[in-house]
């Protein structure tokens, strides 16, 4: 398990949970810090000193092999493990290469001391920065909270009022600054994935040059670079998609927090002052709190908390409420104040605090006190609106008619349904189209009214009208767990069972739309739209996530890894039926990232030539040795790499600790149960498939000829799937799928053969 998501929704809360949470954010940006600092000194060193070039490169080595990315969220993607697996790649060539070691050169300050160093001083820089803000601003909020709350209830009302008024406005920027702080965090975490690994890239590539033996390390070592390089881009076009629906989210919950609150089995839960009394003649104090009650068993726990304390935890205390009483400001000098009394403790009433009025209605709500609030703390899954579109036969007619004109008019267009149509104009052709008067009279295979992306933009509108998605809420989890790990033919067989329980209609819609789709890519050396392609503009719009959550965006480029596996086993998915035997009730279990292997076509030629300085050494963890497949796969097939290929076998096991999960079942054992955690199918064992944007590392991809013909470039897939004018302008990239960065020219990454 790696890192938790951080929900926005959190940050209004600011449980203790949410802080260690934070916590372990920064810390895993601190140890990126250092160990980012620690592989600049070594270049530095491989560059200065050409005596100790031996010894800085096995220090180099050993730095990369025992660096590992954590990940947000229970799963990697196939792109995403092989970016894991290739910092001890490196590590193991680095090795190898010094044993066959002679006098070279090298330079790495442009391709690895300058990317590295702008991106600690500018990314993680900046994180920094925005660190001591957000403990600034939380020194700041919680002080002036406990100086507010010491206020006495006999000052005047104008005085309490502009004192109540300054207290939520400091409030209101510090949510403002913890959303900001929150989302930055995230964002480098994802960021820092393909910002560190691509310099090391470039790092090896231009180390070839300097060496005796680099032109036959270069042949052996190439289709890695390849792919890896492709998993790169694969992981920030991700990231480009993820980062604009994570602040679309924070914008929402910006908007309306009370809106967005994750569903909780508590009735009420939330930070309280409770008054801890001592003998005469020291008096009392207030001590703040995290508060959680269920209504239903009246069970009712606190938990001590001082976030200026660093954020340790208290011993918590559990009893059941007998009754709750509202304190009046002529029984006490504090506002806000609560009384409760717990059923073992008659007659020992307990004094709690609220941090303005509202907050106390709705505790007396919630505790069964006398006044009341008419909403609660009860926390739901907002639904989401349902639309006009309906899944019957005008749909399925609606759907024939703009794939039939895509097909005739549009299939070789560049950019098919990734380049969107003017949003009025959508929005006109689909209302007629789902009018039944005016349905029939729309021509849209000869009428030059409607632009190909508006047909294909008006496609896509109707599919995201539907009140459910096409793939359904109830198997949305379902779907997910197959891409999230295990082999290719399992994640195949799982996806194949899985379509076959759709609805007979949501299956009959799927099976023309992917035929359709699975034809657009047939022709993506014209229309640029591979399979990958398809997957991140689809992936969204056929399996949306009930609650909108940080958690349920980081799954999006596992439905596009799912609609990718659709599109390349269409025949197989919707014209035979899944296996009977197929779902057993087993456990969900990650297999190990699978290597490719560096091995050449030209075996026969190595009797004379010297021996390779690299051969492939991936150790497993159970040390299990692995007899690794002969490259057979031409180069001009990158567009998808999950094909069959051998695979290595994975041991079922037990899922890693959650490095982040707090539980004390001693204290409040019925909060574990409340943790929100990953949905986790009991049905079966579904294993990690290949897809076009997440190449497993096992398939292995010939080097490319020192002449290849020229191909077309492909789609940059970071622009993601929204309305017109959210772009500006639609940019063509290089043949890798990437946007080219501000800082660089567009280029194509050539490697020597």
């Amino acid at each position: 398990m790696g890192l938790q998501p951080l929900e926005f929704s959190d940050c209004y809360l600011d449980s203790p949970w949410f802080r260690e949470r934070i916590r372990a954010h920064e810390a895993e940006l601190e140890r990126t810090n250092k160990f980012i600092k620690e592989l600049i000194k070594d270049g530095k060193n491989l560059i200065a000193a050409t005596k100790s070039l031996s010894a800085a490169q096995r220090k180099f080595a050993h730095s990369l092999r025992d660096f590992k990315f954590e990940f947000i969220g229970d799963a990697e993607t196939d792109d995403e493990r092989c970016i894991d697996a290739s910092l001890r790649e490196f590590s193991n060539f680095l090795k190898n290469l010094e044993e066959q070691r002679e006098i070279m050169a090298l330079s790495v300050t442009e391709t690895l001391i300058k990317p590295l160093e702008k991106f600690r001083k500018e990314q993680l820089g900046a994180v920094k920065e925005e660190k001591k803000k957000f403990d600034k601003e939380t020194e700041k909020n919680y002080s002036l909270i406990d100086k507010h709350l010491n206020l006495s209830a006999k000052k005047k009302d104008s005085h309490l009022q502009e004192a109540d008024i300054q207290v939520e406005q400091n409030r209101q920027h510090f949510y403002e600054l913890s959303l900001e702080y929150v989302c930055k965090l995230q964002e480098i975490q994802e960021r820092k994935k393909f910002e560190f690994v691509e310099p090391m890239l470039s790092f090896f590539q231009g180390m070839f040059t300097f060496y005796h033996q680099g032109h036959e390390l270069a042949k052996d070592f190439n289709h890695y670079k390849m792919e890896l390089q492709i998993n790169i881009q694969n992981t920030r076009n991700r990231f480009e998609g993820t980062r604009s629906e994570v602040e679309e989210l924070m914008n929402k919950i910006r908007q309306n927090p009370k809106d967005h609150k994750r569903a909780s089995q508590f009735t009420a839960e939330g930070y309280l002052y409770v008054q801890e009394k001592r003998p005469a003649p020291f008096g009392s104090s207030w001590v703040k709190h995290y508060c959680m009650y269920r209504k239903a068993a009246k069970k009712f726990n606190i938990i001590p908390f001082e976030h200026r304390s660093g954020g340790k935890l208290g011993d918590g205390e559990v009893f059941f409420l007998k009754e709750c009483t509202k304190r009046h400001t002529d029984s006490i000098d504090r506002r806000f104040c609560f009384d409760v009394e717990a059923a073992d403790r008659p007659g020992a009433a307990l004094t709690m605090q609220a941090f303005s009025e509202e907050e106390r209605k709705q505790w007396l709500e919630a505790l069964g006190g006398k006044e009341a609030l008419l909403h609660s703390f009860n926390r739901a899954i907002i639904p989401r609106p349902e639309g006009s579109a309906q899944l019957d036969k005008m749909g399925l007619t609606i759907l024939r008619k703009c794939i039939s004109a895509v097909e005739t008019r549009g299939i070789n267009d560049q950019g098919l349904y990734r380049v969107v149509g003017v949003s009025s104009k959508v929005q006109r052709l689909l209302s007629m189209l789902m009018d039944v008067k005016t349905c029939n009279e729309v021509d849209l295979e000869n009428s030059i009214d409607w632009e190909v992306k508006t047909i294909t933009s008006a496609l896509k509108q109707y599919l995201r009208s539907l009140p459910e998605p096409l793939m359904t809420y109830e198997l949305h989890g379902d779907f997910i767990v197959p891409a999230k790990s295990g082999s290719p033919e399992s994640r195949v067989n799982a996806i194949h069972f899985l379509v076959h329980k759709l609805p007979e209609k949501n299956k009959e819609m799927l099976d023309i739309l992917v035929k359709h789709l699975t034809n657009v890519s047939n022709h993506s050396k014209q229309n640029l739209m591979t399979v990958a392609n398809l997957g991140v503009v689809f992936g969204p719009t056929l399996m949306r996530p009930q609650e909108e959550t940080v958690a349920a965006i980081m799954d999006l480029k596992f439905q596009n890894i799912v609609v990718e596996i659709l599109i390349e086993n269409h025949e197989k998915i919707f014209r035979t039926l899944p296996d009977a035997t197929f779902p057993e009730p087993v456990s969900l279990s990650t297999s190990p990232p699978n290597a490719p292997p560096r091995q050449s076509k030209r075996q026969g030629q190595r009797t004379k030539r010297p021996v390779a300085v690299y051969n492939l050494c991936l150790e497993l963890e159970d040390g299990d040795s692995v007899n690794l497949p002969k490259a057979d796969t031409t180069a001009g097939n990158l567009d998808s790499l999950s094909s069959p290929s051998p695979t290595i076998a994975a041991v079922p096991g037990p899922l890693g600790p959650d490095k982040n999960h707090l539980a004390d079942g001693s204290s409040f054992g019925d909060w574990t149960s409340s943790v929100p955690c990953q949905t986790r199918s009991p049905m079966v064992q579904w294993l990690n498939t290949q897809s076009p944007t997440t190449p497993s590392c096992s398939p292995a991809v010939t080097p490319p000829s020192p002449k290849p013909p020229p191909s077309p470039l492909s789609l940059p897939a970071a622009i993601v799937d929204k309305p017109p004018e959210r772009y500006g302008e639609w940019r063509m990239m290089s043949k890798t799928g990437a946007a080219p960065r501000p800082d660089q020219p567009e280029q194509l990454f050539v490697f020597p053969t």
